[in-house]
């Protein structure tokens, strides 16, 4: 009986861990559901994000579909930059880790910014540097 108590905790973690695991997997499995219409797009624990002919759309994964979806056009961001723990950061120069990581959206027309969180600085720093490039492109006057 004793052996049978000492047990029960374990069992309890497993039931937990296999839980937490198919909710997750759910999570995914609704993103890719999501993500079939975008040209570019991320999943993490913190948010989903898409890009479709210049337009962003984000929000957060849950096990349906994405709640608090947000899209705003790259035609209307001024700055897009790279926070990691509310600092700037360089591209040239990236910090092992931190812990609140945001892609940081300045618009033309607003003085509101949207972050957008992510979980890894690597994953950050790539889409900060596409769409500080796909911004710079659009914004360059046509050369004949």
């Amino acid at each position: 009986m004793e052996r049978g108590l000492m047990w029960l905790p374990l069992l309890g973690i497993f039931i937990w861990l296999a839980r937490a695991g198919a909710n997750e997997y759910q999570k995914i499995e609704a993103y890719k559901r999501w993500a079939v219409g975008f040209d570019r797009c991320k999943y993490d624990i913190y948010a989903v994000m898409g890009l479709k002919d210049r337009q962003i759309s984000w929000g957060k994964p849950t096990k349906t579909e994405p709640k608090d979806l947000q899209t705003f056009k790259l035609d209307r961001v001024k700055q897009v930059r790279l926070v990691v723990d509310n600092n700037s950061i360089n591209l040239d120069n990236l910090p092992v880790r931190g812990k609140k990581i945001n892609l940081q959206f300045q618009f033309v027309d607003r003085d509101e910014i949207v972050d957008i969180p992510f979980t890894e600085i690597p994953m950050a720093a790539e889409w900060t540097g596409f769409l500080a490039n796909a911004i710079a492109q659009h914004q360059q006057p046509d050369r004949i």
